[in-house]
């Protein structure tokens, strides 16, 4: 083998390590803090709660979805739905629902031609109609998992935690899309849930978020970034979110189900949308998020490059494999925990085809953006 090319393989060895290294060290610092993360069962007064749920024409979702959010099991709540704009039958429904339940709240607003709005105009017309200080945001395509999802959500806050991150899980469906959603729901969420665990809260997701009413306000709500289409729920727990105030809960009797898209092209526009406030992440999330992502893909691409280089294919594949057990292993006890485990066989596919496809998904952003939250 001549020399320039005994060299670039020692090189290309030394970063495939460099790489291994980082790629053990998120497993182990990070996600192993959700793997073997312990409940806390304790129990404390009830506080009256508030459940935010913004809603554009989301008739069908309503009327699926909310009865197991007012079924819940919980002493005093209340339920504030936004009407945002509907142009289906949401209005009769809602008013209806109103006159049913006492604790029902509904705010609409009415389109103007002269003024477009997004999420966020909706989810703070709602926390101003909120009764209560404590504040549970879902959405309307989304079912708790339990009757007691209010009661463990609420449970974690007391004088020093003052946000609650919850997990936002997908319904499970056949076909190799649903699989997709949930793979890549699942990997965010762990990044997210860990990074809390870690002292590092940086997001969460509005299908199963809670805070503080006074949090917000004393924040000045999204007026950080409202210029944004997305970020009612991650960007805003990027502002308000640090070590002392932020408690995670993964209890499955505190998830909440959502319906996944159908399509793919539906998926991948969601996806767009969701990705375009992660450059508004403050620096030191983004290095963290960053350097995972380039150690993932800089791992592969070394290992393809000895491949060509005709090193020891033994060296290679044990390369890989070690890495893998790992890799399955925290990841396993994970997807245990979130009652994802049906996913693990697809890890060392998923893994790889999530590296190729958030390029994709950037550049694709870069085309063209979503203009509308719904």
């Amino acid at each position: 083998m001549p020399d320039h090319i005994e060299l670039l393989t020692l090189i290309i060895l030394i970063l495939c390590g460099v790489m291994l290294l980082t790629n053990l060290i998120y497993y182990f610092f990070f996600f192993a803090r959700l793997a073997f993360h312990k409940e806390i069962y304790a129990t404390k007064e009830a506080e009256p709660v508030s459940v935010i749920i913004c809603a554009k024409n989301e008739i069908k979702n309503l009327k699926k979805h909310i009865y197991s959010v007012l079924d819940q099991v919980y002493p005093e709540f209340q339920v504030v739905i936004v009407n945002d704009c509907s142009w289906d039958e949401s209005d009769d429904f809602l008013k209806e629902l109103e006159t049913q339940y006492s604790n029902v709240k509904i705010v609409t607003i009415i389109e103007q031609e002269k003024y477009e709005h997004g999420k966020k105009f909706a989810l703070t017309l709602g926390i101003k109609a909120a009764k209560y200080d404590l504040l549970l945001l879902t959405d309307a395509d989304c079912s708790p998992s339990s009757n007691n999802w209010l009661y463990n959500m609420q449970n974690n806050f007391n004088d020093k935690k003052n946000i609650v991150l919850g997990y936002g899980a997908y319904a499970k469906k056949k076909g190799l899309l649903n699989r997709l959603i949930r793979y890549d729901t699942f990997h965010n969420s762990m990044q997210f849930l860990s990074f809390a665990k870690a002292g590092i809260p940086y997001m969460g997701v509005g299908r199963n978020l809670a805070y503080r009413k006074d949090l917000f306000f004393n924040v000045k709500g999204f007026a950080s970034h409202n210029h944004l289409l997305s970020g009612d729920d991650d960007l805003f727990i990027n502002e308000v979110a640090n070590r002392q105030n932020t408690v995670i809960e993964i209890k499955p009797v505190a998830f909440t189900i959502s319906e996944p898209k159908t399509t793919f092209g539906g998926w991948f526009k969601q996806k767009k949308r969701h990705t375009t406030t992660g450059k508004h992440y403050k620096s030191n999330h983004k290095n963290l998020l960053g350097i995972y992502y380039v150690a993932n893909l800089i791992f592969y691409l070394s290992l393809a490059t000895l491949i060509v280089l005709q090193f020891d294919w033994r060296i290679i594949l044990g390369t890989y494999l070690f890495r893998l057990i790992i890799q399955v292993w925290i990841f396993g006890k994970v997807m245990s925990r979130l009652k994802e485990l049906d996913l693990i066989w697809m890890i060392p596919f998923l893994d790889i085809f999530f590296l190729l496809f958030y390029p994709i998904l950037a550049a694709s952003n870069l085309i063209s953006k979503p203009k509308i939250w719904k």
